[in-house]
């Protein structure tokens, strides 16, 4: 049967797959506090999810704080994020969805800010190590929202970037779809606030998962 639209289905990890958004975030704040630092807002942490963590630190950090904390963010960061992440978990409705793509034939894969160690732990931990047929870490390429990782994706998979779609939390991820040609969906359950996600005009905006699973069923 013909595609409506995609071939290739791109998902975010963190805040679309998987519920983590806010311990990450606490990660991000018991990090500086360790350090003395100031402990950025919630908002300030969850803007720079999607980022490659070495980026994100810097970032949420800002141009006041000495570049020696750098390191020792990421660092401190690791520490809290990995005695948490254990305790993750799929959002609801996630496996089905994959599921039911995989069982269409859709080629799946993942674009993320985590590390390729920290997300083959992740999709070990999730049961999801053969589900996807290829993935991009941002310590592997550039960062989004930089087109790197789409081109790779759809270079790899032999596929064309005008039937791929980006479905992801924040600004970054449909901004990445935006430089790369391709189609962009937000969820709107993650990191970054509705308004900013419907500035990039996404071709669909869920609300949850279920929502997202509905649209991508009737019209992917």
């Amino acid at each position: 049967m013909a595609r409506k639209q995609f071939d290739l289905i791109v998902f975010d990890w963190d805040g679309t797959l998987m519920d983590s958004t806010a311990t990450i975030v606490k990660s991000i704040q018991s990090a500086a506090r360790d350090l003395g630092l100031p402990i950025p807002s919630r908002d300030a942490a969850s803007h720079v999810i999607g980022l490659g963590l070495s980026e994100a630190m810097q970032k949420v950090l800002g141009p006041d704080v000495d570049p020696k904390y750098y390191p020792r963010m990421v660092e401190r960061y690791r520490y809290h994020y990995l005695t948490k992440d254990h305790e993750l978990t799929l959002f609801d409705g996630v496996p089905e969805l994959l599921a039911e793509l995989t069982q269409q034939g859709y080629f799946l894969a993942v674009a993320t800010g985590k590390s390729r160690v920290g997300l083959n732990r992740a999709l070990d931990a999730a049961k999801l190590l053969s589900t996807f047929h290829a993935t991009r870490c941002a310590d592997e390429t550039f960062s989004k929202p930089h087109p790197a990782m789409l081109q790779e994706l759809t270079r790899e998979l032999g596929q064309d970037l005008r039937r791929t779609v980006m479905i992801g939390d924040t600004t970054h991820d449909l901004m990445m779809a935006q430089n790369a040609g391709s189609a962009g969906i937000a969820v709107e359950y993650g990191a970054h606030p509705v308004d900013q996600l419907h500035a990039c005009r996404p071709v669909f905006s869920a609300k949850n998962v279920p929502e997202l699973h509905a649209w991508l069923s009737a019209n992917a």
